[in-house]
């Protein structure tokens, strides 16, 4: 059940930046957070990247650092505002990730830092066999989100955020293969890289 702190924390982008750094202290603060699914990845200058559910822009802003063709896609107009003012060298679409209004074979990297365990099950499995369309053969779909800790002592830590910020549906996560759905769908998965107890997974899968 969400709180009245997660509706603060989108409402407020104050508050939802202090959460974040918080957060993010564990894996050596938010800039590193939001650049782990991005390490060994090649990116150049005329690399065709998606940033789904980019939010305010909190990853876009390193992606444009290598890439001039950008784009983020974002369900709430209200955080594409945000992006647009504080990464204006993307290019943004508001668009439902499980619907996403984009040729087959467009990207080279599709990249979401955080936002899957926004998805109900049934939605994730719809979004991700949207990345495999929209990515190119051989394209990258890299992501970092929640996982079941497997250090004991990060589960009260991890259970107190979500029950404070998130919804059943991160919960669910926890309990998802996402490497076993990802090769079902038609990826090649790398071994997950677990961070902060096992508490978070990145991913780096490439359509085969």
């Amino acid at each position: 059940m969400a709180t009245i702190l997660r509706d603060w924390s989108y409402r407020y982008q104050w508050l939802y930046d202090g959460i974040s750094r918080l957060a993010a202290v564990s894996v050596g603060g938010e800039a590193r957070f939001r650049q782990l699914a991005l390490q060994s990845l090649t990116i150049h200058s005329d690399t065709q990247v998606l940033d789904l559910c980019c939010g305010s822009g909190q990853s876009t802003q390193f992606l444009v650092k290598s890439s001039q063709n950008v784009i983020g896609l974002d369900a709430s107009p209200l955080s594409l505002q945000r992006a647009q003012k504080n990464v204006p060298e993307a290019s943004y679409v508001e668009a439902f990730a499980e619907k996403m209004p984009f040729a087959d074979y467009l990207f080279d990297v599709v990249h979401t830092s955080a936002a899957l365990h926004e998805m109900q099950p049934e939605q994730l499995q719809k979004i991700i066999r949207e990345v495999h369309r929209v990515l190119k053969p051989g394209g990258k779909f890299v992501l970092v989100d929640f996982h079941a800790p497997t250090n004991p002592l990060f589960w009260p830590g991890l259970s107190l955020f979500l029950l404070l910020f998130e919804t059943e549906t991160a919960w669910k996560l926890l309990k998802t293969d996402l490497p076993g759905l990802l090769t079902e769908i038609g990826f090649e998965v790398g071994e997950p890289v677990l961070y902060a107890g096992g508490s978070l997974q990145v991913i780096q899968a490439k359509k085969v």
